[in-house]
């Protein structure tokens, strides 16, 4: 396991993920950012979620990832139960959700499997760039738009990939 501190290139490289994520994900003009607040809660879930990942050691990625999930499921499942209104699921909605389960599943194990042969801080960088996947596959899946500093953000995001995961 590597340890110390990264390169100048790869910090270099967090820098503009950073900026990438920032331009990708900012409110359109004229719009102010709601949920700051929920945001930096669940920053601090995230942060969180890493650190006992990290620590999880080197057990099997998928146990590891699968326990975790079972974990937040138990927990979601509690607050739906306690704050959700009575509504009806459609098994079209129960499929769905159970492709979406095994697909977080496989990249929460994918995630573990890069903790526990990488570095903690260029894995989390790199895991944070998904806002890039969702605003492409927005354009290509839904055509939505996307304004010039979107593909800056873009453009920025996928420049730090390589910079990150220079060793």
């Amino acid at each position: 396991m590597m340890a110390g501190t990264p390169s100048l290139v790869t910090i270099a490289g967090f820098g503009l993920a950073g900026t990438g994520i920032w331009l990708i994900t900012r409110a359109e003009e004229g719009n102010r950012p709601q949920g700051l607040g929920m945001a930096l809660i669940s920053g601090l879930g995230f942060a969180g979620y890493f650190l006992c990942i990290k620590r999880a050691g080197d057990g099997s990625p998928l146990w590891i990832a699968g326990l975790s999930r079972a974990c937040s499921l138990v927990v979601t499942g509690i607050i739906v139960a306690l704050w959700a209104r009575k509504t009806r699921i459609l098994q079209a909605d129960i499929r769905l959700a159970l492709l979406t389960g095994a697909i977080d599943v496989t990249g929460s194990a994918l995630f573990v499997h890069a903790l526990q042969n990488g570095r903690l801080d260029s894995v989390v960088v790199l895991s944070s760039l998904y806002p890039a996947f969702t605003v492409l596959l927005a354009r290509l899946v839904l055509k939505e738009h996307l304004p010039g500093w979107k593909v800056v953000g873009m453009l920025a995001a996928l420049a730090a990939v390589p910079m990150i995961a220079l060793r």
